[in-house]
């Protein structure tokens, strides 16, 4: 692409390059940190949004990985300063690290705003980072390339791959019915996660640094790298001298996110196998973008995309796996009859000159459309008068007899009530019973809590049973498997129906006919919503009062009112 900009026209000349008092205090203060005026004159300003911190296992490359991009930023001269931002831990962060995505996207958003920055660097990978670095990148409209932390390296145990997540869920279930004892325990405990970086199944970190490569704002074949692989500081690099020309060339998240890239996402994540959280992800992103988004739109392209990739927990293999295969430039080769080809990437280059040539080594993983791994999409939006804005079922990694039921409930309040019953040898439960958890969404959990991928009840296990229908309003990990619907909206915390579901009640799922029903009348639903008494606010004050008082619904991507594409904000003043 032609560069659009001449130096002057750098958005950092107004802090850098004005011959006034104000300009003569920030060239002071960076003199007094040791820079020189050669080393910012004329040059873009690139600032790197780091979400590194020492809790973050998925991040704990990247203070190692800035310097690269660093180092790719000068050879193409440009001037990098490395600004941290907020973790967000999937791991140890409490109570849901997605009550703070917005969090992380406001701070993204502020930073490069107040700031003399000319382009951005976003370097996240853990769950909520990617989506939180692209929101606040999209709504503040610098252009801004992403740089994925990759997955880590496959897990062993007894001569097994593990899968972080996937096998954590599945040997934690058998330790419960007595299969596992507690050294067997230990030895998966230390064998299961072996390098830095994020979860190697296709969860929600994997799942969403795909769809960003598939949005065209990561380097082509970036989404796939493992992180502890020399490749991955190689791709750094290259996006460190990259974000330099798109500086120049004015290229913006607003040139490349269009309605057609947001189609090709979605697709990407149906043959992924992705995760269900990525739906939230990806409509609170293209809210922002100005695209409107929604759960119908995944519904849609479910019944057209199957999935392609052979990976748990949908399949059999792992991201490291993944790579081997050709990755996701490969795996877009093979769903390329069903792309917008023409949609601009990062690169100035569309998405089908990006995925030219790349082949599928290992067609066992990554497999063709003609040969599906499953032949429809990962996700499926069921609708009815339980769940009126839509929740959401992972078909392809459920028991398949499950996909067509009605059985009878098993309701539980809130996490405590669920866990203090699913441990209880005298449980009054089936296989074929339906466990309801409410106040697990965004307002009730608070956060949208992973709690949907209930256990099992203890009574259950010794019987050989391994799944069974779970509803709740809450999400569940991305490495989560099970005939699990999810997002319920609006949620019981707000008087959705699903606070009115008693134990007893008859539930009826059809996942071919995209319909989930409650079986008690009009009449008496109004009868209970009369009785009931809404729950007080979680939070008297700070974030999580704000939080509360301003965060949408999972049908809505869980955005805050305020931070929707109301107007654009002004420029900072120089004084």
């Amino acid at each position: 692409m032609k560069n659009c900009k001449r130096p002057e026209d750098l958005r950092s000349h107004r802090w850098l390059g004005v011959d006034d008092m104000r300009s003569f205090g920030h060239r002071s203060r960076l003199r007094g940190i040791g820079y020189d005026a050669g080393d910012w004159q004329g040059k873009p300003v690139i600032g790197i949004i780091n979400t590194w911190s020492e809790i973050n296992p998925c991040h704990a490359h990247l203070r190692a990985r800035a310097d690269n991009v660093k180092r790719g930023v000068l050879q193409a001269g440009g001037f990098p300063l490395e600004l941290p931002a907020m973790s967000l831990s999937e791991t140890f962060v409490k109570p849901s690290a997605m009550l703070y995505r917005n969090m992380l996207a406001m701070e993204t958003e502020e930073l490069l705003r107040s700031h003399p920055l000319d382009g951005a660097v976003l370097m996240g990978g853990c769950d909520k980072t990617t989506p939180g670095l692209l929101m606040g990148a999209i709504s503040m409209g610098i252009p801004a390339i992403y740089i994925p932390a990759g997955p880590m390296l496959r897990g062993n145990w007894n001569g097994q791959y593990l899968g972080s997540g996937s096998d954590v869920w599945k040997y934690w279930t058998e330790k419960r019915a007595g299969n596992i004892s507690e050294e067997e325990w230990s030895e998966i405990e230390g064998g299961i996660a072996r390098s830095f970086g994020t979860c190697m199944v296709m969860g929600t970190a994997a799942t969403m640094m795909a769809i960003t490569e598939a949005l065209g704002m990561s380097l082509p074949g970036a989404s796939s790298i493992p992180a502890a692989d020399s490749n991955h500081p190689r791709m750094c690099g290259v996006a460190g001298r990259r974000i330099v020309d798109m500086v120049w060339e004015d290229l913006t998240p607003a040139k490349i996110l269009t309605a057609a890239a947001f189609d090709n996402a979605i697709k990407v994540h149906m043959a992924m196998g992705g995760s269900t959280n990525a739906i939230i992800h990806v409509v609170a992103m293209a809210r922002r973008a100005g695209i409107p988004v929604d759960m119908e739109r995944f519904d849609q392209l479910s019944r057209q995309i199957p999935v392609l990739a052979n990976v748990r927990p949908s399949g059999q293999y792992l991201m490291e796996d993944f790579f081997y295969a050709g990755g996701l430039r490969a795996m877009m080769q093979n769903l390329r009859e069903k792309l917008d080809l023409t949609c601009l990437t990062v690169t100035g280059k569309s998405v089908g000159e990006n995925i030219e040539g790349a082949k599928v080594h290992i067609p066992d993983v990554i497999h063709s459309l003609n040969d599906p791994v499953y032949a429809e999409g990962a996700t499926a939006v069921l609708k009815g008068n339980l769940a009126p804005q839509g929740c959401v079922i992972k078909p392809a990694a459920a028991d398949k007899r499950f996909l067509k039921h009605r059985g009878k409930v098993i309701a539980f309040e809130d996490y405590n009530h669920m866990m203090r019953e699913i441990e209880r040898d005298d449980l009054d439960v089936t296989p074929d019973h339906i466990l309801v958890l409410k106040n697990a969404g965004p307002k009730g959990g608070p956060g949208m809590p992973e709690w949907g991928m209930l256990p099992i009840p203890k009574r259950l296990l010794g019987q050989g049973v391994r799944d069974m229908i779970r509803i709740s309003d809450g999400r569940m990990s991305g490495t989560s498997y099970g005939a699990c619907i999810l997002h319920v909206a609006p949620e019981s915390f707000v008087g959705g129906p699903l606070a009115f579901v008693q134990t007893g009640d008859e539930i009826e799922v059809d996942v071919d006919k995209r319909l989930i029903h409650l079986h008690v009348s009009d009449d008496e639903l109004a009868r209970r919503k009369a009785a009931w008494t809404p729950p007080a606010p979680r939070y008297p004050r700070g974030y999580g009062a704000l939080y509360s008082e301003h965060i949408g619904q999972a049908d809505e991507g869980c955005d805050f009112d305020f931070l929707a594409p109301l107007g654009r904000i002004p420029e900072p003043e120089i004084h």
